[in-house]
C-alpha cells in the first residue's frame, strides 16, 4: 500500500497533474494499492495557513492514523505546505511507513518555489537563509513573506530528517537544489513525469496556429511568445489564466493574429493541440521539468522553447532560444512551424524516456530500495 500525501494549491496546475499521473502509474503499472490523503489550500484562511507554516503542519495524527489503517509501507509525499508540513512525515514514520518526498519545485529553500523574482532568475536564498526572499517580498505582502520565510527556515532540517528518499523530475532540478544549498545528501532519485499516452503520429503539417498553454504569470514569458509569433508571421492561440490575463489580452488584441482563450478543459486543450502546427514554451524561470513541452511533444507537436531550466534536456539546440529574446524565438518558430519530422522526433523522445514503462521502472526502483 502506498499512501499519497498532497496539499493542493489554491490555483491548480502542473503539480496536480503530476500527482494524478504518478498515482495512476503506481496503480496501473506497478500493481500497487494507492490511497490519497489531501489538504486544500483553498479551504484555509490566511491566518490558519500561517499557523500551519509556523507550526510545521496541522493535525499530523490524521496521517499516522491513515498509515495504521491502510498498513501503508510507503508514504509518497508531494506538496506539504502549508497544511501538512514536517509533522505529517514524522507521523508517517512513527506509524511504520518509509517516506518518499517528491520535489516538483524548489520550495525547500525558495518560498515561491520557482526561483524567479523581480523579473529574473534568483538563487539568493540558500539553505536555511531565507532572509533575501523576505526582504524582496517574493510572496507579496510583508506578513506572508515573513511567515513563509520563517516557516521554511525553522523546519527545513526537521523536514529533511523525516525523508528516506527524495524524488526530483530532472538532472537540472537536482543541480539547482544543490546550488540553493538544499541538504539532500545522496538520497536523490531522478524520476521524470510520465506521459500516459502519445499521439499515433504527428499532424503538424496540417496545423493552423502556434499554441501556448501556460499559466499567465511573469515567469512564463507569454508576452515574448506573442511578440515572437508576430515577428514570424504566425497566428498564435494562448490558453490559460493567471495574474497577467488583462495585460496579455491587451497585447494580443494589438497583435496581428493572436487570441487568448482563457482557461480550458483537458478535452479542449487536446483539441487545440490537434489543430496546432507548433507549441511554444517561452518560460523565463528555471523549469524543473518542462511539463508543457513534454505534453505537447506527446501530442506530436514540434516545440520551440527557451533555454532555461530542464527544457534543454527535452529539446535539441535548434529548438531553443534565450529567455526573453523574441527575435531569436521567432527564428526558431519559423524553422519548426508545421515540421512533421520534428514532431515525430519529439514523439520518439517521449515514448522512450517518459512513457509508462520507462517511468514505472524508475519509480519501482525507488520503492524497492525502501523495503
Amino acid at each position: 500500500m502506498i499512501l499519497v500525501l498532497h496539499n493542493r494549491y489554491r490555483t491548480t496546475g502542473g503539480e496536480e497533474r503530476a500527482v494524478e499521473d504518478l498515482t495512476w502509474l503506481a496503480r496501473e503499472h506497478l500493481g500497487e494499492s494507492v490511497e490519497i490523503l489531501s489538504r486544500d489550500s483553498a479551504t484555509l484562511g490566511r491566518g490558519r495557513a500561517a499557523v500551519a507554516m509556523l507550526g510545521g503542519g496541522l493535525a499530523p495524527e490524521d496521517v499516522g492514523a491513515a498509515v495504521r489503517r491502510t498498513r501503508a509501507r510507503i508514504v509518497h509525499a508531494h506538496n506539504l505546505n502549508p497544511a501538512l508540513g514536517w509533522r505529517a512525515l514524522a507521523a508517517a514514520r512513527q506509524g511504520g511507513a518509509r517516506v518518499v518526498l517528491h520535489l516538483h519545485n524548489y520550495r525547500l529553500v525558495c518560498a515561491v518555489g520557482t526561483c524567479f523574482t523581480r523579473g529574473n532568475d534568483c538563487t539568493r536564498c540558500h539553505g536555511r537563509n531565507t532572509a533575501p526572499g523576505v526582504a524582496l517580498r517574493c510572496r507579496g505582502p510583508a506578513g506572508e513573506a515573513v511567515v513563509y520565510g520563517a516557516g521554511l527556515a525553522l523546519w527545513q532540517r526537521r523536514l529533511i530528517a523525516q525523508v528516506d528518499r527524495f524524488v526530483i523530475p530532472s538532472r537540472f532540478a537536482r543541480s539547482r537544489l544543490e546550488t540553493l544549498g538544499a541538504p539532500l545528501g545522496g538520497r536523490v532519485a531522478v524520476v521524470p513525469h510520465v506521459m500516459r499516452e502519445t499521439a499515433s503520429a504527428s499532424r503538424a503539417a496540417d496545423g493552423r496556429f502556434a499554441l501556448v498553454a501556460s499559466r499567465l504569470a511573469p515567469e512564463k514569458g507569454v508576452e515574448t511568445a506573442i511578440d515572437a509569433c508576430s515577428q514570424a508571421g504566425v497566428p498564435v492561440v494562448v490558453c490559460g489564466d493567471g495574474p497577467l490575463r488583462d495585460e496579455l489580452a491587451a497585447l494580443a488584441a494589438a497583435a496581428p493574429a493572436a487570441r487568448l482563450t482563457g482557461r480550458v478543459s483537458a478535452a479542449e486543450l487536446a483539441a487545440l493541440r490537434r489543430d496546432a502546427a507548433l507549441a511554444v514554451v517561452p518560460s523565463r524561470s528555471a523549469e524543473t521539468f518542462g511539463l508543457a513541452a513534454a505534453e505537447a511533444m506527446a501530442a506530436g507537436l514540434p516545440v520551440v522553447a527557451t533555454s532555461v531550466g530542464a527544457l534543454p534536456e527535452l529539446l535539441p539546440a535548434e529548438a531553443l532560444a534565450p529567455p526573453g529574446d523574441a527575435t531569436a524565438l521567432a527564428v526558431a518558430i519559423a524553422r519548426r512551424y508545421g515540421d512533421t519530422a520534428a514532431g515525430e522526433a519529439g514523439l520518439s523522445v517521449v515514448r522512450e524516456r517518459f512513457g509508462p514503462r520507462a517511468v514505472a521502472g524508475r519509480l519501482r526502483e525507488v520503492y524497492d530500495a525502501l523495503r
